[in-house]
């Protein structure tokens, strides 16, 4: 087990594409809530933002480079935090299309999924009657025929067209086979050392959210590439906390968000993205951890730094 870092990312994952307004009232969607949400969250100690576009008038995923422009100016304008955008998007999507808002805008950090998946999310859809927005239960439903497609030459497409930018990947490994991917993709010289690892669990489709689990993704990681990554984790749903605490305790970072939970406790919505990052922050200041600033996360990743961003 690695030595734990002497300072703790918090990275926050402000909207996603999973949830839908129906869920939540606090889950931002117009491009003034999901800035305004962002620079709290950063405010409360998130020194990462991953950022999801949605379409402002009915909350839809989205991809259009209009909507990421509606708010990352005014994020870049009013906090330091490292900005990670999202090219997972919607699952319909080609890579090129997911991949489209970071060519554009050439944040610091990019996710990237590591393997094709079932991302399935039609068991929510059993807990709403009514909805707010059309197209939130056909989403929902039909996700149970969803591949979420990153084949090697998907990924390989995304990395090349992306190396230019100098985009730090954030890599989003679902299952421990996804870290094989990676692994694969570093022998082969597509990826470099040291990279940044998601550990992703409690997704449908992908390996469950529990301690076992997180400790054989870190193993197994351990294995395949020493000590040249750093790793994060994302509990989805009531997992989040135990796993972010777990997670810190064993040397990683971890995220928070309403892209991963609508709630702060079991059964109690969550009335912010900076609640969340509150909250796990005074958790892990409270077990002796320290928060990394945004300016120590840039040098804990080697990211090029925020002045080399294009979001005007």
């Amino acid at each position: 087990m690695s030595k734990a870092p002497r300072k703790v990312i918090i990275t926050c994952a402000v909207t996603g594409a999973i949830h839908t307004p129906t869920m939540s009232d606090a889950l931002p969607y117009k491009a003034e809530d999901i800035a305004r949400q962002a620079i709290e969250a950063a405010e409360a100690g998130a020194a990462v933002l991953h950022l999801h576009a949605r379409h402002p008038q009915t909350g839809a995923v989205s991809i259009d480079q209009e909507h990421f422009r509606a708010f990352l100016p005014v994020i870049h304008a009013s906090t330091d935090a490292v900005v990670n955008l999202s090219t997972g998007g919607s699952l319909t999507n080609t890579v090129a299309e997911r991949t489209a808002p970071a060519l554009r805008f050439s944040p610091e950090m990019c996710s990237l999924n590591m393997g094709s998946m079932n991302f399935a999310m039609h068991p929510l859809a059993q807990r709403y009657k009514t909805w707010k927005f059309d197209w939130e239960e056909p989403y929902l439903r039909e996700s149970d025929g969803y591949i979420f497609r990153n084949t090697f030459r998907d990924i390989a497409q995304a990395a090349h067209a992306l190396e230019p930018h100098g985009i730090k990947f954030e890599h989003e490994c679902y299952d421990v086979g996804q870290l094989y991917n990676l692994k694969f993709c570093m022998d082969t010289g597509l990826f470099k050392a040291p990279v940044f690892i998601q550990f992703v669990l409690g997704i449908l489709g992908g390996i469950g959210a529990d301690l076992d689990n997180l400790a054989f993704m870190k193993r197994t990681a351990d294995k395949l590439f020493g000590k040249d990554y750093q790793w994060s984790v994302l509990g989805a749903g009531a997992s989040q906390m135990n796993l972010a605490v777990a997670a810190a305790a064993m040397g990683g970072h971890v995220r928070v968000g309403l892209e991963d939970s609508l709630f702060i406790t079991r059964g109690k919505l969550a009335a912010s993205n900076a609640q969340q990052v509150r909250k796990v922050r005074a958790l892990l200041e409270d077990l002796g951890h320290e928060i990394a600033t945004p300016d120590e996360a840039r040098a804990i990743l080697a990211l090029k730094g925020r002045e080399r961003v294009a979001f005007s």
